[in-house]
């Protein structure tokens, strides 16, 4: 029997899934991010041995497991520099005498992509669509029957991650101060951001954000703050809402144009914390992309991207 690992590396988390060759998963992990850009490969590759690690002892499998496969889904890689970082990686997961495997690898075994793609193959089992993931960061990518693919954004948190939970976030500090500021009307941002981070003041934001030298990652954790205050109706809260959707309705229109038909049947996924808000962000995505182009359907995945990874793994066995 074929065992394959499937890994998913965002700039939140790393999950791995040890998978069977009847599409099976016998174990999953969790470990912290995994985006080298962000954190650096030290610490990238301590997320990807822990994920892995626990995904083999969550399977109970009491000998050394053979890996036939490996496909790490990994955010940040997608030029030829990032794969052959990965490329490293991988080679040093395959020395760590901590890990209970039997490393079986082949380089046609080892795929090594951006996380838009497992994404898009975990959201309805094929490589066939287009995946507009909103979490920490943002990308929307895209893949027709043809084997074309488009990718719009994925530039990060300072060049680009529009429609992101790090940018919502941004945002919302940065209409709270002006509010304060008497630039911006009044806005209930001051106060939800006051009592979520335990502040005296809104000026208070300045040594949270920058004394305590916060990332990406715990900015983007803000982001609910705004969502809260949309859905509670702040006009100032939804006006953000509203430009991260016509920012990811017109990144999502962009790849339908490139690689697809205005009339196309096709299914669009959304994945990522942002889409799990209470403001309708989902629906409003949903009816302004449906507007355009009403062939499309959005959808939820029908499983974990880190499954998608696994299933890509899967199939470079059975060639």
């Amino acid at each position: 029997m074929s065992y394959v690992l499937g890994i998913d590396g965002g700039g939140s988390k790393t999950v791995c899934v040890l998978m069977n060759d009847l599409r099976q998963v016998l174990g999953r992990g969790e470990a912290g991010p995994s985006n080298y850009h962000s954190i650096g490969i030290e610490a990238t590759l301590q997320s990807i041995q822990s994920a892995i690690k626990n995904a083999v002892e969550a399977a109970i499998i009491t000998n050394y497991v053979n890996i036939d496969a490996i496909c790490l889904g990994l955010a940040g890689v997608g030029r030829a520099a990032d794969i052959e970082v990965v490329k490293g990686l991988v080679k040093e997961l395959q020395n760590n005498k901590f890990l209970t495997i039997n490393w079986a690898l082949k380089p046609e075994n080892i795929i090594i992509c951006n996380d838009a793609l497992i994404a898009l193959v975990s959201g309805i089992g094929q490589p066939v669509g287009i995946v507009v993931a909103a979490g920490t960061g943002s990308i929307i990518f895209g893949r027709n029957h043809q084997g074309d693919t488009k990718r719009v954004g994925g530039w990060g948190y300072i060049l680009g991650d529009e429609g992101s939970a790090y940018k919502i976030a941004i945002a919302g500090m940065n209409a709270a101060l002006k509010s304060y500021d008497g630039r911006e009307i009044s806005t209930s941002l001051i106060e939800g951001f006051k009592q979520h981070l335990d502040l005296e003041s809104i000026e208070d934001l300045i040594e949270v954000v920058y004394r305590r030298e916060w990332g990406v990652k715990q900015i983007a954790a803000l982001a609910p703050i705004v969502d809260f205050a949309a859905a509670s109706g702040d006009i100032v809260a939804n006006i953000i809402i509203d430009n991260a959707v016509k920012e990811l309705v017109k990144a999502t229109s962009t790849v339908i144009d490139a690689i697809f038909s205005a009339d196309s049947v096709l299914e669009v996924i959304t994945t990522g914390s942002v889409w799990r808000g209470r403001c309708k962000i989902h629906e409003k995505f949903a009816a302004s992309l449906i507007k355009k182009f009403p062939n499309v359907n959005v959808i939820f995945p029908r499983y974990e991207p880190a499954y998608g990874a696994g299933l890509l793994a899967l199939q470079t066995t059975q060639n």
